[in-house]
This record gives C-alpha cells, sequence and structure tokens, in this order.
C-alpha cells in the first residue's frame, strides 16, 4: 500500500506547482486599470468590465465645467466615452446629433449614448482647469498634486505591467 502512495507523490507534488504557478500567473496577468503622472502610479485598481470612472475639469476655453463619464470596455483592454455633460458650446467639445443623444437639462448639454472607444487616454493638467478624476467612487484632485502641463495617462495593462511602472 505505501509503494502506491510512493509512486503517486511525484505526480500530486507536480500538480500541486503546476497549479501554484498557473495561480500566480493569473494573478500577475490579471488586467488594472492604471494612472500615472510623473512616472509614478497615482491609481491601480483591477479593470472590471464596465468600471465606471469620470474625468470633471473646467474647460481651458470656456471656462465651464465639463464632466466626461467613461467605463472599461468588455475587452478590458481600454475604455468607453459614454457622455459628456457641459455648460456652453467650444473647442472640443461635442455638438453633432451623430456624436449621441443630445438634451439640455437645466444649465447643461447632455450627449448620452456617445460610444467612442480609446484604448488608451493622455490627458493634461491646465491652469485654472482643475482636473479631477473619479475611479471607484475615490476622488484624485490631480490639479492639486501636479504642476500644470503634467501628462496624465490612464490605460489597461497586466498586473505586473503596472508593479513594474512599464
Amino acid at each position: 500500500m505505501s509503494g502506491g502512495l510512493m509512486r503517486r507523490y511525484p505526480i500530486c507534488l507536480w500538480l500541486t506547482v503546476l497549479g501554484s504557478i498557473i495561480a500566480v500567473l493569473s494573478v500577475f496577468l490579471m488586467p488594472c486599470f492604471v494612472v500615472r503622472a510623473q512616472g509614478e502610479r497615482v491609481v491601480m485598481v483591477e479593470a472590471r468590465a464596465g468600471l465606471p470612472f469620470s474625468i470633471h475639469f473646467i474647460h481651458s476655453v470656456q471656462k465651464t465645467p465639463v464632466l466626461e463619464n467613461l467605463e472599461i470596455n468588455d475587452e478590458k483592454d481600454g475604455f468607453n466615452l459614454l457622455s459628456t455633460k457641459y455648460q456652453s458650446f467650444g473647442v472640443g467639445l461635442p455638438f453633432l446629433a451623430e456624436e449621441g443623444d443630445f438634451r439640455e437639462e437645466g444649465d447643461y448639454y447632455i450627449f448620452d449614448h456617445m460610444d467612442r472607444h480609446f484604448r488608451t487616454l493622455s490627458l493634461r493638467t491646465g491652469v485654472g482647469t482643475k482636473l479631477t478624476l473619479t475611479v471607484d467612487g475615490r476622488e484624485y484632485r490631480l490639479y492639486e498634486r501636479y504642476a500644470p502641463g503634467t501628462r496624465i495617462d490612464l490605460s489597461i495593462v497586466p498586473f505586473y505591467r503596472a508593479l513594474l511602472g512599464c
């Protein structure tokens, strides 16, 4: 009886080692939503399909608030712009009917169902723009932390790259 156990022991050991390697690899390959600025990681959360986040800023020309609502796409390799809310028409703001469902709500113009897709996003802090990011219910006032002109990169990368800063 003990001879049978001895012959199976190496197989059990190899299966345990193989299972452990697969588990570690799955964690290191897990997609993460990462926000970086000046080489530092500002945000790192698991990239879950449909995870909402928003970008809020003061338009640099119009000097009015803009709110962009996005989510992580189903493939967990990019972002979908869902809607934009703003107070005045201006450079870089949507205004064409084919860009989404347009409506006015009080003092705001809202575009819903925009269906714009991005692999990555690069933003910049600006003088008076108050660039703020809300991710997973947490607010990041990037304008308080970084000087005007600082590049802010949003991307989805495997966990190991998020850790290494790649």
